[in-house]
């Protein structure tokens, strides 16, 4: 199992930052030069370039390290087999490569990194000084890397290999019996449904605020830069501050993806769940539903949540699988009645049902992945991703506070007394509180 962590080369010096940059403009020119190839094959219907025609045509004509131009060839035949792949998918659409590129990422495998010291040292190929960047403490041994500008500077991206778990006996399975079902979405990021009559509410409110604050920093920094002349220094400065907007945004969302999807699993974990099922979600963006709607389906970014999740579960040995969800929302699962819900409560005309709505659909999703028919859960959680505050510590924890004193913020966003801060249980039952009434609609 593989995993990458991010190093920041904010600071390096202007004279390695040339060298990345001309690097990256190298290695776009042997993409380009592979894209040439791939096209002149598909125009006179032959042989497609494979690994050895496209590292022939690439060897010893780059500045670059010859184990570099041979990743960049990878990369790209790994694009087209993707693109083959989703094609075979009736997606006509999906191209395959096409574009100039004038820059691409530099990329290393694990056996051309040297480690020295304090120190990092990537060849740049033979007639050029090596690129040494600073090596973090959790660097231990060589791994394969990359340098990706991220629109405001460069990253380096350090891919660490895991050994691999082995593979769980799907015999287990039939002794136990626990199992899940997940149903992704934007309100709520997450909603699980297990078949012992628990369930768990992930809140996606944080995300969705996220991403629609920036697109409201995307339109008017917009609007700005069309009354700038291209080019120039206000257009730049404003450029600069989009990228810097747009790194943050991308950020924070991920920061809150990766725990909401642990949380998911923790669930999951703590209650002996040993099979996962995700509803896939992908046919709903085909559909058109009006330009605000559609912006928000097009930032709903539901195939990452499912790698996190077949991630973490591989991680703490639970099987994952994926399939279709169509028509799991709209079906009631006590009689089985069909229509089009409003709001966050399920309520059925035909036999007087009600539940929440996306527990609704994960518990509908049992029959599809088990075959089996589960009872609406009795015992529902309510849990937030994170914290949306920033803090300047590098942990999203709430520093000590020796004075004894608390911010106004901190106060207003406490759980009420009966209730336990950052995660809400409660049976689902009518509830004389209040307070507790939009918990309950979600």
């Amino acid at each position: 199992m593989e995993r990458v962590r991010i190093v920041s080369l904010k600071g390096i010096r202007n004279r390695q930052s040339a060298m990345i940059r001309a690097g990256q403009m190298e290695a776009a020119r042997v993409w380009t030069v592979c894209r040439d190839m791939h096209i002149a094959a598909r125009q006179e219907h032959g042989q497609w370039p494979k690994r050895d025609a496209l590292q022939k045509a690439t060897k010893g004509r780059f500045s670059l390290h010859s184990q570099s131009v041979q990743m960049v060839t990878h990369a790209f035949l790994a694009n087209v087999d993707t693109a083959q792949q989703l094609r075979t998918q009736s997606r006509t659409k999906i191209r395959y490569p096409y574009k100039d590129k004038t820059f691409y990422p530099l990329i290393w495998p694990a056996q051309a990194m040297h480690l020295r010291d304090k120190r990092i040292v990537l060849p740049m190929g033979r007639g050029h000084a090596s690129l040494v960047v600073p090596r973090p403490d959790w660097l231990t041994e060589k791994a394969a890397c990359r340098i990706v500008w991220n629109g405001v500077h460069n990253e380096l991206h350090v891919t660490l290999s895991k050994p691999d778990t082995p593979p769980m006996d799907l015999s287990s399975l039939e002794t136990t019996g626990r199992q899940a079902t997940v149903d992704l979405g934007q309100i709520h990021q997450a909603a699980v449904a297990t078949n012992t009559g628990e369930a768990l509410v992930v809140s996606g409110r944080g995300l969705r605020s996220l991403k629609r604050q920036h697109s409201k920093q995307l339109g008017e920094m917009a609007s700005k830069r069309a009354r700038c002349t291209k080019g120039s220094r206000r257009w730049r400065k404003l450029s600069k501050t989009r990228a810097t907007l747009t790194l943050r945004c991308e950020r924070r969302v991920r920061d809150l993806r990766h725990k909401g999807t642990r949380q998911v699993v923790d669930f999951c974990k703590k209650r002996g769940i040993e099979a996962l099922f995700v509803g896939n979600p992908d046919g709903i963006r085909r559909k058109n539903s009006g330009r605000h709607h559609n912006q928000r389906i097009s930032q709903w970014e539901y195939g990452r949540d499912i790698d996190y999740l077949q991630q973490k579960s591989e991680q703490d040995r639970i099987v994952c699988f994926i399939g279709d969800e169509r028509g799991t929302s709209s079906q009631c699962p006590v009689c089985g009645h069909r229509h089009k819900p409003k709001g966050r409560n399920w309520r059925c005309k035909v036999c007087g049902f009600e539940g929440h709505r996306d527990i609704v659909g994960a518990v509908n999703m049992h029959p599809i992945a088990y075959g089996q028919v589960v009872p609406f859960p009795k015992r529902i959680t309510y849990l937030r991703p994170g914290s949306l505050r920033r803090s300047s510590s590098p942990d999203t924890g709430h520093r000590p506070d020796s004075s004894g004193r608390r911010c106004l913020a901190k106060a207003r966003n406490q759980a009420p007394r009966d209730v336990c801060a950052g995660s809400l249980e409660h049976a689902h039952e009518p509830c004389d509180s209040a307070r507790s009434l939009p918990a309950l609609a979600g």
